[in-house]
């Protein structure tokens, strides 16, 4: 079975309230009804071209070939699921990526371990297809979602399965990993979608912010309105840390809010 056959049902947030599936929707997060686009005419003329050209201007894909790029577009979705959005309102990740390598855009640094950024996404695809092929007898895409799940953990852990030493030997493993999800989510939080997800008001100039204590909203923002929601164990790999911290919270001990 392949991710793209794969029910899409199964990686949805489940509610815990009726442990259904909550449906993909224009506007996840706890801020409903919130648009920091709707704030544009209070913005400068540049940032508001900006912002706009965020929303409306996706960028082609110019670097990566078109394998690498389906490869790519499911590993971004492994790091950053948008299965909460609706397909009109994902945001581009894979694009945004896919145009600072193609122009050549830096921090401004490399780690002198490191090849280029985009010699080490290449690498990288590489390094994953090869394990694929080597634990799996299938390349990357053609894994169902659990089995890449379990692949990209091991990647996650610095602790990759078989088939690729001599490309890690080549390129730290853990530094391979901070590249691609430092990309991931900085193209994610700087797309105004992700900022209504989070409450984010946006840019502020020239008006600026005006309710700097108290963590109160702006007049322009709304209440945050949380909801109680979990993952499917059987489709989603969680960091045991991660597991454990849930625990703690619902179950926790004498002294910190327990009842035993």
């Amino acid at each position: 079975m392949t991710p793209e056959n794969q029910t899409k049902s199964e990686r949805l947030p489940i509610d815990l309230a009726t442990l259904q599936s909550l449906p993909p929707t224009a506007h996840p997060g706890y801020y409903p009804g919130f648009s920091t686009l709707s704030q544009q005419a209070f913005w400068d003329a540049a940032t508001r071209e900006v912002v706009r050209q965020r929303v409306e201007e996706t960028p082609a894909i110019r670097f990566f070939n078109h394998e690498e790029a389906k490869f790519m577009a499911i590993l971004c979705d492994h790091l950053l699921p948008q299965d909460d959005r609706d397909l009109a309102h994902r945001i581009p990740i894979l694009q945004f990526i896919d145009e600072r390598l193609f122009l050549r855009r830096t921090p401004g640094y490399r780690f002198e371990d490191m090849p280029a950024d985009g010699d080490a996404y290449r690498l990288g695809i590489q390094a994953i297809e090869q394990i694929a092929r080597a634990n799996f007898d299938r390349g990357f895409v053609e894994l169902s979602w659990r089995e890449q799940e379990d692949l990209v953990k091991s990647i996650h852990d610095a602790k990759p399965l078989p088939g690729a030493e001599e490309i890690w030997a080549r390129m730290p493993i853990h530094r391979y990993w901070g590249l691609v999800v430092q990309d991931c989510v900085e193209m994610y939080y700087a797309h105004p979608w992700a900022w209504d997800e989070v409450g984010f008001g946006g840019p502020a100039y020239p008006r600026a912010y005006i309710r700097l204590e108290r963590g109160e909203p702006e007049p322009w923002e709304v209440e945050e309105q949380r909801y109680e929601w979990s993952v499917r164990p059987e489709v989603w790999v969680s960091d045991p840390k991660e597991k454990e911290i849930a625990a703690h919270q619902e179950h926790p001990p004498t002294g910190q809010g327990g009842t035993h």
